[in-house]
């Protein structure tokens, strides 16, 4: 509960009209101070009623990329027996405030409101809760809170079409690996049948022996895995404009082509950071492109036990490194991976100077945007 201005003032008053009246017995001073104190007293009441509001709001879309439109829409019921009144209410949309009209909602009616939520920005924006502040009529006291749970906006960063997917690894039993470039289909595992399964696939001298209907499970040994390693570190992307690496946000935007162009090729992809990202906040990605979406700068330097993790891994056969200027300076390290993955692609964003295209016998990227990535990404295609 919070006293304003006015209502210290009147408590201040009280309490000296109280002291003075009963100090040299003038009860009309004793009239006054109890009354201002009755004010105070009554202006607490009246703030601390809760009002049963019902509040609810829907996102949409609650995905976008970055810098199409997106729409909050507020709803405010009031499940109450009483008009409420004398209530001042703001929702909060990121870093700015949006002012929600309460004036006298009468019992069992809604108030709608509807704004826009920034997407200009990479990022989740949270909106909520709704932040109620009642005042008594005089003004004296004025008690906030909040109202309905917090909903994330995911701006995720925009997808350049990328046509270009790298080819399979087939590898042979002799340790060879050649290019396949539509995989091939090999015997994994058997499972037990259940209905839908096709009978093509049971094995009958296995279900023979066991009693039971047993099917064949395939895999695709040559499809290509592609591993997309972004590097969220800050050493890497050191320029700021107004704040913000916009070499970063261009190397998410070239993750996100990739990852999604993979999708779309119904190829395996998984997405790695080279800062973990161990603390997403309050809300729960779903996805890579939601990864994209809450991932950070982070303040490891050094990229070996990145490089390390993934020689003993062994994720998948191309790996896409995608990282700013001040990982130039790490393509040595990274090309120790070339015996682990088949193909290691290094793409290099907003680089003023760009680094050789064969740097440690690796293929590198040049480019000055998430778009520009995209356009090179054919030209430079050696898998």
């Amino acid at each position: 509960m919070g006293i304003t201005a006015r209502g210290v003032g009147l408590l201040v008053a009280a309490v000296v009209l109280l002291g003075v009246g009963f100090r040299f017995a003038y009860p009309e001073l004793v009239l006054l101070g109890a009354a201002a104190a009755a004010a105070v007293g009554y202006a607490g009441a009246v703030a601390a009623r809760r009002p049963r509001l019902e509040v609810t709001r829907v996102a949409d879309p609650d995905r976008v990329a970055r810098g199409e439109p997106a729409t909050m829409t507020l709803t405010v019921h009031n499940g109450g027996r009483w008009r409420v009144a004398s209530l001042v209410a703001e929702d909060r949309c990121g870093d700015r405030t949006v002012p929600v009209p309460l004036l006298r909602l009468r019992p069992g009616r809604d108030t709608t409101v509807r704004y826009d939520v920034p997407t200009t920005r990479r990022g989740v924006v949270p909106v909520g809760p709704l932040r109620v502040i009642r005042r008594d009529p005089l003004g004296l006291v004025a008690l906030a809170r909040p109202y309905g749970a917090t909903v994330p906006v995911w701006v995720h960063p925009r997808i350049h079409p990328m046509s270009a997917v790298p080819t399979g690894a087939g590898r042979s039993l002799d340790g060879r690996v050649d290019a396949v470039p539509h995989g091939s289909i090999t015997f994994d595992s058997l499972r037990e049948y259940v209905v839908g399964d096709e009978l093509r696939r049971v094995h009958w001298r296995t279900s023979a022996r066991v009693g039971e209907l047993m099917v064949r499970e395939n895999v695709d040994t040559s499809l290509p895995r592609i591993v997309v390693l972004l590097d969220n570190r800050a050493a890497a992307h050191p320029d700021r404009v107004d704040g913000v690496a916009e070499s970063f946000e261009s190397a998410c935007e070239a993750a996100a082509s990739v990852v999604t162009a993979a999708y779309r090729s119904d190829l395996p992809v998984v997405l790695l950071l080279v800062v973990p990202d161990d603390d997403a906040g309050s809300a729960e990605p779903h996805g890579p492109l939601d990864r994209l979406a809450a991932v950070r700068l982070g303040a490891v330097d050094d990229l070996q036990p990145a490089v390390d993790r993934l020689r003993r891994d062994r994720l998948g056969d191309t790996l896409v490194l995608l990282t700013g200027p001040g990982g130039r300076a790490d393509l040595g390290t990274v090309g120790a991976l070339r015996g682990a993955y088949p193909s290691v692609v290094v793409g290099v964003l907003g680089a003023s100077e760009p680094a050789p295209s064969d740097a440690a016998g690796l293929v590198v990227v040049n480019a000055d945007g998430g778009a520009g990535f995209a356009a090179e990404w054919d030209r430079v295609r050696r898998w």
